[in-house]
C-alpha cells in the first residue's frame, strides 16, 4: 500500500468525472433500454483468431466490434478441451485503455496508468491458483474511454451490451473445442461498473451463463427507484448455489480535493452501497463483521458479500482497492477454495512477479552483441531456431538507439460526409535492426516474429497506405538497389545491409528513411488468404513502388528485402488521443491510414 500518491492522481481524475456525471447519465439511460435482445445488434468485424503472447507463455487476441468497441483476450497458451472455461469478463474504468487496465512494469516516460490496477497480472496468478480451470480474461473498451458516455451515445446499450458479451462465449466456442458450457464472470472497476449495470438493465433476469458479478468500487449507478437492479440480483442470486455477487467499496463520502469535497452529497460508493444493503437485507439475513478497517457484510452462506473499507485516514483508495489491495483477486475468489491461497485484501501486492515487463524497448544491454557479430551467430542456424534468436535479442533491448526516437507522420482526409479529419501516429524512423549506433544490421523476419515484437511494445505494423504517407514524408529517400543472388541467405541480409549504410554516406541516423526495403504489412487480403505474408513497397525516387501489395509467399518466406518498421498504437485523431486499432474499424476515420476500407484484422 505504499503507492497512494499514484492512486490518488488517478482516483481524481477518474471521480470528478463520475461524481458530476455518471449518475445522473445512468439514470437518463435507463428508460431507453427494454428493447428485446438481438445478436444482430453488434457485428464481430473479424473471426477471433489467438497468437503467442510475448509473456508468460499466453495466447492473446483482440476483436473489434460495432459500435466502437474493443476487445483483447488473453488466454492460457493451451485451453484444455476436457477443463471448464471461465471467461472473465473486465470493463475498463473511464480514462484507461485497455494496456493500461492489464497493467506493466513501470520505465522512464511511461504512463502511470500502467502501474494501478494489473488485472492481467492478477488474472495470471488466479491461473496459478485455479489449474483445473481454462481462465480467459476479456477486457473490453469502448471508444472514448468512457462506458458512461458510450451507453448515453447508443439508446438500446443494454441490448448491445447483452450481445456482446454473449457473443464472447461464441466466439471462444468457434475457437476452441469446448466439452462444457463456458462459466461467466462480470467484472469492472470505476466507470466499468456502467458496462455492469447497462447489462443488468437488458431483460428481467440475468443469463444463467453469469455465475459471478464483481463491483470494483464500480456500484456508483445502483438504483432502486424504480426497481431496477435489487429485484434482479436477488432473483439471480437464489437461482443456483453457483452464483455470487461481490462489493468493494470505500468510505468516499468525506475525501476532500484543494479543501472540497470530491464525492457530492448522494454520490460516491460509499452511499451505493448502503442502498444494496438496506435492500438486500429486507429479504436476507446480513452478517456484519469487521477486521482492521474493513466492514464486511455477508449473506447466502457467503455468496453475497460486501467489503468496505472504513477509511479512517481519509484517503483516496478507489484504484487502490483494485491494484494495492488485490481487490480484483479478492472478488473473483470468495467463496472459493482458492479464497486463500492466492494472498490477502488489503495487504501487499500478491501478483508482482506476475507483472509483464513495461511496453517499451528495454535499455541495450550491457553484454548485448553487435550487429555483424549476431549475424554470423545465426548465419547456420535453421530458420527457426534463427527467428526465435532474433525475437529473443530485439525483446531483450538489444537495438540501436537511433531506432527508439519515433517520428511522427501527419496525414489528412475527409470522410464521407466531407468532413476532413487530421491524424498524427508514430513511426521507427528505420527497420528493426539488432546491434549499437556503431554496429548494427537491419533484420528480415517472419511475419509472426514482427508480431511478437510490435505486440511487446504496444506497436503495429503499417498499412499500405501508411507505407505511401512514410514515404513520402521521409527526410531521407535513397533509391532501391535490388539484388538477385541467393535472396534468402543470412549472408545477403548483411550484404544489403552494407549496401544501404554506403548510400546512406553523409545522413544522421535517426531521420525518416525510406526507399531502402519493403514493408511487411497488415492488410485485408490476409483474411482472404491466411497464413501469408503481405509485402508492399520499396519506394523508387519518383514515388513508384517496386512491389505491389502482394500476398504470394507463406508467411514462413523471408528474404533480404523484407523490412519490418513498428508504429505506435496511440494515435493523435482531431487533436484527441485514441487507440488505432478502433480508428482502423472506424468507418469515419480508417480513410486516414488505409486505402482498402476499414481493416479487418491488425495481426498476423
Amino acid at each position: 500500500m505504499g503507492r497512494f500518491n499514484i492512486s490518488i492522481r488517478v482516483s481524481i481524475t477518474l471521480l470528478w468525472l463520475f461524481s458530476i456525471a455518471l449518475y445522473s447519465t445512468e439514470n437518463a439511460i435507463a428508460q431507453n433500454e427494454a428493447a428485446p435482445l438481438s445478436h444482430t445488434a453488434i457485428q464481430r468485424q473479424q473471426k477471433l483468431k489467438f497468437r503467442p503472447s510475448p509473456w508468460f507463455e499466453e495466447q492473446i487476441a483482440e476483436q473489434w466490434i460495432e459500435p466502437n468497441v474493443r476487445v483483447f483476450f488473453n488466454a492460457p497458451s493451451k485451453v484444455e478441451p476436457h477443463r471448464p472455461l471461465h471467461l472473465i469478463v473486465y470493463a475498463t474504468p473511464n480514462g484507461n485503455t485497455i494496456e493500461q487496465t492489464l497493467g506493466s512494469a513501470m520505465a522512464p516516460g511511461l504512463d502511470w496508468h500502467f502501474d494501478i490496477q494489473h488485472i492481467a497480472a492478477q488474472t495470471r496468478r488466479l491461473r496459478k491458483v485455479s489449474p483445473d480451470e481454462n481462465i480467459v480474461l476479456a477486457c473490453v473498451e469502448a471508444e472514448g474511454l468512457s462506458w458512461p458516455a458510450w451507453r448515453a451515445q447508443h439508446p438500446n446499450n443494454a441490448v448491445l451490451l447483452r450481445a456482446l458479451v454473449e457473443s464472447f462465449s461464441e466466439s471462444l466456442k468457434e475457437q476452441f473445442p469446448l466439452s462444457q458450457p463456458v462459466r461467466v464472470t462480470l467484472s469492472g472497476h470505476s466507470g466499468g461498473g456502467s458496462f455492469l449495470f447497462g447489462f443488468l438493465n437488458s431483460s428481467e433476469t440475468i443469463p444463467e451463463s453469469i455465475d459471478r458479478i464483481a463491483f470494483l468500487d464500480a456500484n456508483y449507478a445502483y438504483s432502486d427507484t424504480p426497481e431496477r437492479h435489487g429485484n434482479k440480483l436477488l432473483a439471480w442470486l437464489k437461482s443456483a448455489p453457483t452464483k455470487h455477487l461481490v462489493v468493494l467499496a470505500y468510505d468516499d463520502r468525506n475525501i476532500t480535493l484543494n479543501g472540497k469535497n470530491v464525492v457530492g452529497p448522494t454520490g460516491g460508493t460509499f452511499r451505493a452501497s448502503q442502498r444494496m444493503i438496506s435492500r438486500f437485507q429486507k429479504e436476507l439475513a446480513l452478517t456484519e463483521s469487521q477486521k482492521d478497517s474493513v466492514a464486511t457484510y455477508s449473506g447466502l452462506e457467503g455468496r453475497l458479500l460486501f467489503q468496505i473499507h472504513l477509511n479512517p485516514e481519509n484517503k483516496i483508495l478507489h484504484t487502490a482497492l483494485v491494484g494495492e489491495m488485490n481487490g480484483f483477486l479478492e472478488a473473483l475468489t470468495t467463496d472459493t477454495p482458492q479464497a486463500a491461497k492466492w494472498g490477502a485484501f488489503s495487504a501487499k501486492r500478491a501478483y508482482a512477479q506476475w507483472i509483464q515487463p513495461a511496453p517499451v524497448i528495454p535499455a541495450r544491454p550491457a553484454d548485448a552483441l553487435g550487429g555483424q557479430d549476431f549475424l554470423t551467430r545465426i548465419a547456420d542456424m535453421t530458420s527457426e531456431a534463427r527467428e526465435a534468436a532474433i525475437a529473443q535479442e530485439i525483446l531483450r533491448g538489444n537495438v540501436p538507439e537511433f531506432l527508439r526516437v519515433f517520428q511522427n507522420v501527419t496525414v489528412k482526409a475527409k470522410d464521407n460526409a466531407g468532413q476532413e479529419h487530421t491524424a498524427i501516429y508514430q513511426v521507427m524512423p528505420d527497420y528493426l535492426a539488432v546491434g549499437s549506433n556503431g554496429d548494427f544490421v537491419r533484420l528480415p523476419m517472419r511475419p509472426q516474429t514482427a508480431q511478437l515484437i510490435a505486440d511487446a511494445f504496444n506497436c503495429t505494423l503499417p498499412t499500405r497506405k501508411k507505407v505511401n504517407d512514410i514515404h513520402q514524408q521521409a527526410q531521407v529517400k535513397l533509391e532501391p538497389r535490388p539484388l538477385t543472388e541467393a535472396r534468402e541467405a543470412v549472408t545477403t541480409f548483411g550484404e544489403h545491409n552494407a549496401l544501404i549504410e554506403k548510400q546512406r554516406t553523409g545522413q544522421p541516423l535517426g531521420l525518416l528513411l525510406s526507399g531502402i526495403k519493403k514493408d511487411v504489412v497488415i492488410t485485408n487480403l490476409l483474411s482472404k488468404r491466411p497464413n501469408r505474408v503481405a509485402i508492399y513497397g520499396w519506394h523508387k525516387l519518383d514515388g513508384t513502388p517496386i512491389q505491389p501489395l502482394s500476398t504470394v509467399h507463406r508467411d514462413s518466406y523471408v528474404d533480404y528485402s523484407h523490412g519490418v518498421r513498428l508504429i505506435k498504437r496511440m494515435v493523435i485523431i482531431n487533436g484527441k488521443t485514441r487507440e488505432l486499432g478502433l480508428a482502423l474499424h472506424s468507418e469515419q476515420f480508417h480513410i486516414l491510414f488505409s486505402d482498402e476500407g476499414p481493416i479487418e484484422s491488425m495481426a498476423y
